[in-house]
């Protein structure tokens, strides 16, 4: 058979070919990622004066474990401003104290890790490293995209332009315009190069620490963290047990052995 026979059809649909890739490219938690956090970034120099609020962005910093990076820092005489930025759809549920938070897509559910519990390693890594204290850092968690809350969430988690309202609703001064400009001069100094190899290690760090979390024991009941406990009572007492950390809201247990 004549290979031009089965070659020539393929031919007159070579154009889908790009729209096909650049459909699999929009989809992708790494553009979405990056869409998200270029709305928070154009929407910063938009609406916060640039002489008051100075925005850092796509910041890497050594830690003890490895590397944790932060989407955006805005720094301002009213305090350091710590941002999280999440592109998501669909309905949010949660609560600032649970582990994990729920995304509901019509009938179907995920869960995904609390994000104001992800910022606070960003923000004790900054607090480390400028050495400033809790009423001087701000954490801040910003949805994107076409999501609704469908629990009442702390003022510190917004979505769209609302954290442009949290943030300038902060009017205590809690920098001088000297820490500002040590603080800025500081993470500038401590940051890893944005370079492609360092982004690997980062993401590669990332993955370890995915892996180790869902190799771990979770709650029966809740799927929560579980923490050794022993009994201290009866006919077991001083044995050991994996309790639900978020006793004695949850009781789920599971033997240590």
């Amino acid at each position: 058979m004549d290979p031009s026979v089965l070659i020539k059809p393929l031919l007159h649909f070579w154009y889908f070919i790009p729209f096909v890739l650049l459909l699999a490219i929009l989809r992708s938690p790494w553009f979405k990622g990056h869409l998200g956090e270029f709305i928070v970034n154009a929407s910063s120099r938009l609406f916060l004066d640039k002489d008051n609020y100075h925005l850092i962005k796509n910041v890497t910093l050594p830690t003890e474990d490895g590397t944790t990076q932060i989407d955006h820092i805005i720094v301002s005489r009213y305090g350091m401003f710590v941002v999280e930025t999440k592109n998501l759809k669909g309905w949010i549920f949660g609560s600032a104290k649970q582990r994990q938070w729920t995304q509901k897509i019509f009938k179907h559910s995920q869960k995904f890790q609390n994000p104001l519990h992800q910022n606070y390693k960003h923000v004790k890594t900054l607090q480390s490293l400028l050495g400033l204290g809790d009423e001087q850092v701000h954490s801040l968690v910003v949805f994107v995209g076409d999501s609704t809350f469908k629990t009442p969430m702390p003022e510190n988690v917004t979505s769209g332009g609302g954290y442009i309202r949290f943030i300038k609703a902060q009017m205590e001064t809690r920098l001088s315009d000297d820490e500002v400009q040590t603080v800025i001069e500081t993470i500038e100094s401590g940051r890893l190069a944005a370079t492609f190899r360092n982004h690997r290690r980062h993401v590669a760090h990332v993955k370890e620490i995915v892996v180790k979390k869902e190799s771990e024991p979770r709650c029966p009941k809740c799927r929560g963290e579980m923490v050794k406990r022993t009994v201290k009572r009866g006919a077991n007492a001083g044995k050991e047990f994996l309790g639900c950390k978020s006793f004695p809201t949850c009781r789920g247990i599971v033997s240590a052995a």
